[in-house]
């Protein structure tokens, strides 16, 4: 594989997290990450066993949300939940921060419930990647504070959005914005050395995925996983 869409695919973490898909829609969209080398999928928690099954033999990794999507699980449940995921195969960790907590600026929460799940997944060898949902922490002020905690929690990765995080327009629609540019440097100037960060909805597009790779992104959550990929081969070379 040319060593552009290699890098393409390793920024990729291939989701397949909607509440509608089945066993055999895991088996497909897991085929689809092992045909591109993503560098993981990332499944509902009772998926993990089967996608650690479906992916045996390639080079993707498995990885499990955790207090999915809302984040409203307590700390005690998010970490037997991220322990669980470990035990049953999972290597990196998506959790949902609590995002009334972090609305109200309840930080002591916020730093026990981080670094409560980021323990349990170190102690398992996975890593953790912490989901802020910029569609409904917009305040530059706390998505600086929560970079700050998840550095020095130790967290692995700063995330933009869990993909569902839908707010109620005007009209009475629903509708996400996901990752932004703007939000993605804030993050990436806010987080220590250790940290990386994760772009997440709102990325369908090969100039979207290589737009949130220029604003310092390490890896990006998609759907449209062979659609971009297709297009880095056509662009770049297979």
């Amino acid at each position: 594989m040319n060593e552009t869409v290699h890098k393409l695919a390793k920024m990729i973490d291939h989701s397949i997290l909607h509440p509608t898909m089945t066993d055999e829609d895991l088996r497909r969209e897991c085929e689809v990450a092992r045909k591109y080398h993503v560098a993981s999928v990332c499944v509902k928690p009772y998926a993990v066993k089967h996608a650690v099954e479906h992916l045996s033999g390639s080079d993707v990794l498995v990885g499990c949300v955790i207090g999915f999507p809302a984040g409203n699980s307590s700390i005690e449940v998010k970490v037997f939940e991220a322990g669980q995921a470990c035990k049953d195969g999972a290597v990196e960790i998506d959790m949902v921060i609590n995002i009334g907590k972090a609305l109200q600026g309840d930080w002591e929460y916020i730093t026990r419930e981080i670094g409560s799940v980021t323990r349990v997944c170190h102690e398992n060898g996975a890593i953790v990647k912490v989901i802020f949902e910029t569609d409904y922490i917009t305040r530059e002020e706390d998505i600086v504070t929560l970079c700050r905690i998840c550095t020095r929690v130790g967290a692995d990765y700063v995330k933009t959005s869990s993909g569902f995080g839908f707010v109620k327009q005007p009209n009475g629609d629903y509708h996400y914005k996901g990752a932004t540019i703007p939000v993605l440097e804030l993050m990436k100037k806010s987080i220590g050395p250790n940290v990386k960060v994760k772009a997440a909805g709102g990325v369908r597009t090969l100039d979207q995925l290589l737009a949130v790779q220029a604003a310092g992104c390490a890896r990006s959550g998609a759907t449209a996983t062979a659609a971009m990929m297709e297009e880095a081969i056509a662009r770049f070379g297979n």
